[in-house]
């Protein structure tokens, strides 16, 4: 019996050794922290082309349906002064300015009133696309809005899916605005470069 167990503690010694070993050298040196790759490593092995998307981003703060919800704000934050607000929305987007028309994806993000002086946000959403070829494909904008402005201009910082390093810059141009809710119609123009 003692002879067995001897034979079974030096079994389990050197399969613990043999696992030991094993694992250090499958850890082996760690990847580097950046390296020079060929983009055809990515698939991207076609000309760049440029978009143009055309929407009406549907802003609904008051009312059924509400798509932008203030989640915070300064204590000095007030109707009369918004500076501090911030809103986090979940927008239609749509082909023609009306609310029934047909939705091809939805504005996620937010936007903070970021100005003492005007109305001016700071904005930081993702277009998530659900019509066509760009179903399940973003791109992500972040800029300043200058609201009152006829067009405000932002950039587009990237994209998935489709969009996959994209970068160009969208113009925003109010549609209605009703000044009793606070409810907004922007139409958009996306002029974006992508693989």
């Amino acid at each position: 019996m003692a002879e067995l167990l001897l034979k079974l503690s030096s079994a389990a010694f050197f399969l613990f050794i043999f696992l030991s070993l094993t694992s250090a050298f499958a850890a082996g040196e760690p990847k580097p922290f950046s390296r020079y790759i060929s983009p055809l490593s990515l698939g991207i092995n076609k000309p760049e082309k440029l978009s143009h998307l055309h929407f009406y981003f549907h802003d609904i703060v008051a009312g059924k349906n509400v798509t932008a919800v203030r989640v915070a704000e300064a204590p000095t934050t007030s109707d009369s002064h918004p500076f501090g607000a911030v809103v986090m929305i979940d927008d239609a987007l749509t082909v023609g300015p009306d609310i029934g028309s047909k939705l091809v994806g939805r504005a996620q993000g937010i936007y903070a009133l970021t100005s003492l002086t005007e109305a001016s946000l700071l904005m930081a959403y993702n277009f998530a696309f659900m019509e066509g070829k760009y179903n399940g494909s973003t791109l992500t904008v972040m800029g300043r809005n200058p609201v009152f402005s006829a067009v405000r201009e932002m950039p587009v910082i990237g994209g998935s899916g489709v969009f996959r390093f994209a970068r160009g810059y969208v113009e925003a141009k109010t549609h209605t605005f009703d000044l009793k809710t606070g409810n907004a119609v922007v139409e958009y123009n996306v002029y974006v470069f992508h693989y």
